[in-house]
């Protein structure tokens, strides 16, 4: 588990379904996905295995981002093999999806903090990616405010879209936190 001023991050489980099911039927949540849609109840509970499934294979994956103060269920946040885009591998992603109700707060931000130095620190990582649909621009202002740089730009034939790929070196994370100490 980690802890950062306003949130727990924690292990995904079975246990988070209903939450998990009633915030990924949102439409703006997965409108930037190969979904471009809310999901049913059946294709949220698939995720959520693939999500707790990574941790099993990779060791490593995304948490249950869970609100301190009340204890609701936010979304997840963490870092993932992107499969998905064959060209950036050997990689390892951050994302996160988090219910609107949490948009504009900062939760992505401070949750992707922790998630960064868990990468870098704990898991030793040397570069850490993030990919976004160019016209995220909400996703694209975290990751600036994570203090990643644009590595380049590239198109996705099957979901027929523009990605943005950022990055952050371990070396740029960590002149980064001293430079805030």
């Amino acid at each position: 588990m980690i802890e950062t001023e306003r949130l727990l991050l924690r292990r995904l489980t079975e246990h988070d379904l209903e939450a998990f099911a009633e915030i990924f039927a949102k439409d703006p949540v997965m409108k930037f996905s190969a979904y471009g849609r809310g999901l049913t109840r059946h294709e949220s509970s698939e995720m959520l295995e693939r999500l707790m499934g990574h941790w099993d294979e990779h060791g490593f994956g995304h948490w249950a981002v869970v609100q301190k103060s009340d204890g609701a269920f936010l979304g997840y946040e963490g870092l993932a093999i992107p499969f998905f885009l064959p060209e950036v591998l050997p990689a390892v992603e951050i994302g996160y999806r988090l219910d609107p109700s949490a948009w504009g707060k900062g939760y992505a931000t401070e949750a992707g903090r922790a998630v960064l130095s868990y990468g870098f620190d704990a898991l030793d990582l040397e570069r850490i990616i993030a990919i976004y649909q160019i016209e995220n621009v909400r996703s694209g202002a975290v990751m600036e405010r994570l203090g990643m740089h644009v590595e380049r730009d590239t198109f996705h034939a099957e979901l027929e879209t523009m990605l943005r790929i950022y990055e952050l070196s371990r070396d740029e994370w960590r002149a980064r936190v001293a430079s805030l100490d």
